[in-house]
């Protein structure tokens, strides 16, 4: 039986939509926690849907994790886009960085499996690494041209060191330290502060 073709773009129910969300939200909050070896079952307890429902939306352990990864780089895009009308450009480049950590933090917990599904599709990879440099990029124009950052950084610089600070650290309490080195690092971009 062909489908027909009001019937392949008809949106998702709202509900539906409502429990691909909750599944997304809490897949977030449990791999941060358990890593990628935390079951599919505890996702679905925590979104309060049944294994079945999540499974409708994920068919495969890997479609969470990239529909989880692609909705962390949505939200930072938006996140961005919002920070623009922050007084202080500055400022705004250092809440989006500290909310970088809290990506990254889902991230490493998703680590294994993401690295097959990144090396799988290398079009997510460039997806991911094009928003962020984006959304990085216009923070940094905005805070350069107010006269805050100094001009001899780009985007790929802040993002490097950012995944390097973040990747230094495994031990318990990592994102404490990084939130403190992601100040002491926008500071040093700032002018008037020594630059070699």
């Amino acid at each position: 039986m062909e489908t027909k073709p009001q019937e392949r773009s008809r949106k998702p129910r709202a509900d539906a939509q409502r429990n691909r969300e909750r599944v997304l939200e809490a897949a977030k909050a449990v791999f941060s926690v358990g890593g990628a070896e935390a079951s599919l079952e505890a996702v679905a307890r925590q979104a309060g849907v049944g294994i079945g429902t999540l499974y409708r939306h994920f068919p495969t352990r890997e479609d969470l994790f990239e529909a989880v990864y692609r909705r962390e780089v949505e939200q930072l895009s938006e996140l961005a886009e919002a920070l623009k009308s922050e007084p202080s450009p500055v400022e705004a480049l250092r809440r989006w960085l500290r909310s970088t950590v809290q990506f990254v933090a889902t991230k490493k917990g998703m680590m294994a499996a993401l690295a097959i599904v990144m090396n799988a599709n290398s079009e997510l990879a460039a997806y991911s690494h094009g928003h962020l440099t984006r959304s990085i990029g216009a923070l940094l124009a905005r805070a350069v041209e107010a006269g805050e950052i100094r001009s001899d950084i780009s985007a790929d610089d802040v993002l490097r060191a950012l995944i390097g600070m973040c990747y230094m650290h495994d031990q318990t309490g990592w994102q404490q330290s990084v939130l403190r080195l992601l100040d002491v690092f926008v500071d040093g971009l700032r002018v008037g502060k020594a630059q070699v």
